[in-house]
């Protein structure tokens, strides 16, 4: 029976191809990972499946590669780039008489060192406790002895992997009660913030992607930032000052990554809750990873994951600096509406601009204007009322509509554009007057 290390940093990376995955581009946020656990990388091993092998994930020649390896270099430590079962991990322990660790308690190993608040260490510690509640199988030598004897304990007593099993089932009770408190506390705060009418943006995007170095640029706060993965996980909000005047509320979240454990994704569900009620969500994107797309994706299904795939979101591209082709700009969509701010925040490139479609999106100013369109117009009329704009209409002997329409005058010339009306040639505001009957 194998008996579990119970440290170690001398790590042996396993990492397999399958069909469908993007070999190389995995290994290298893999090899990231790794190092931001602190691991010593030795050596990683590589191949590729169809399907992953039932009881040893990687099948049994691989397997003996891996537990040779492990001989040969004195590894302590097994890294699988996969989710593994927990007999699969057991088997594999067995064979190559060093520690196993998959993916997810990988990226919780990391999680777990980087959580600061007291909010986000009951996080982590829930999402480490459930994941290792499904590995206490007769993998580890000390939890099948019994207790001892002793008066009060004779008998086959109870086994230490049961006691454990008893202890971790009450402390995930406790933890879960604990962070319904603090998502309640949470929820209030949210419900002070509508109450006093303050906008919320927050932040989102792939970890590494610049969302702390933006969110100080933004609003002058010294969150923690460096190229590590993962660098902060506590959720920070600060006021955002607007050149109108007015001021919104931005939150700086934890950063998503491919195939982020459920348990994970669970136990910081009243930290995500800040992007699932948000007003806006700021899609922080590396313009120079040339796996930008496929990280937008990724977000994506997390954010669909904690229910907040409905929230609007505007996407910014950062690090344009080290892109020679992109320059500072805002993107719109056809009825004017900002979709995209292309920036540098480790340059301050582009923040005003940035500034400026949050303010479109979360604080848009309406001109009051008159606006007139002929019978065929019908359809730019029903989009108007639509998006509520429509104050006052009246219709002439000929049959046109003369309404007077509140909503920003960009997105007015998008829709005007987009159904070949002219529109008022420039924003004004005109004197208010009764519906006609």
């Amino acid at each position: 029976m194998f008996e579990r290390p119970k440290a170690g940093q001398k790590a042996l990376l396993v990492h397999l191809e399958f069909p469908g995955a993007d070999f190389e581009s995995d290994r290298q946020e893999f090899i990231e990972l790794a190092r931001s656990a602190g691991a010593d990388i030795i050596a990683t091993i590589g191949g590729s499946r169809r399907d992953p092998d039932p009881g040893l994930f990687v099948g049994s020649g691989k397997a003996q590669e891996v537990a040779d390896a492990v001989a040969a270099s004195g590894a302590e430590l097994v890294i699988f780039n996969h989710a593994l079962s927990p007999s699969q991990e057991r088997n594999l322990e067995r064979l190559v008489k060093a520690r196993v660790l998959d993916r997810a308690g990988l990226i919780l190993d990391i999680f777990a060192t980087r959580a600061r608040s007291h909010e986000g260490k009951l996080q982590v510690e829930l999402a480490q406790l459930q994941h290792v509640a499904t590995r206490l199988i007769r993998g580890w030598t000390h939890l099948e002895r019994q207790r001892g004897g002793g008066i009060g304990l004779r008998g086959p007593g109870e086994t230490q992997l049961e006691m454990d099993r008893r202890l971790i089932k009450g402390r995930i009770a406790t933890l879960k009660r604990h962070l319904e408190t603090v998502r309640g506390r949470r929820a209030q705060n949210r419900a002070s913030r509508v109450r006093n009418n303050v906008p919320t943006a927050s932040i989102v995007g792939y970890t590494n992607a610049g969302k702390s170095t933006l969110f100080n640029a933004m609003t002058g706060d010294a969150t923690f930032a460096s190229s590590q993965l993962f660098a902060t996980l506590d959720t920070t909000v600060r006021r955002l000052p607007l050149a109108s005047g007015d001021t919104v509320l931005l939150a700086d979240t934890v950063g998503f990554i491919r195939d982020l454990p459920h348990d994970l994704v669970a136990a910081f569900r009243a930290t995500l809750e800040e992007a699932r009620d948000a007003e806006l969500l700021l899609h922080v994107v590396d313009s120079a990873d040339p796996e930008r797309m496929s990280r937008i994706v990724q977000v994506e299904e997390v954010l669909q994951e904690i229910g907040a795939e409905e929230v609007p979101c505007l996407q910014v591209f950062n690090k344009i600096d080290l892109r020679d082709d992109e320059q500072p700009r805002i993107e719109r969509d056809e009825f004017g509406v900002p979709t995209r701010v292309y920036v540098s925040a480790r340059d301050g490139l582009g923040l005003e601009l940035l500034r400026e479609a949050i303010a479109e999106r979360l604080l848009p100013r309406l001109e009051v204007q008159e606006l007139s369109l002929p019978p065929s117009a019908a359809r730019l009329r029903a989009q108007l009322f639509t998006h509520h704009a429509v104050r006052a209409e009246r219709i002439d002997e000929h049959g046109n509509f003369h309404l007077q329409v509140a909503m920003p005058y960009a997105r007015l010339q998008g829709l005007c554009a987009a159904a070949g009306v002219t529109p008022p040639p420039s924003p004004h505001v005109v004197e208010e007057w009764e519906l006609s009957p």
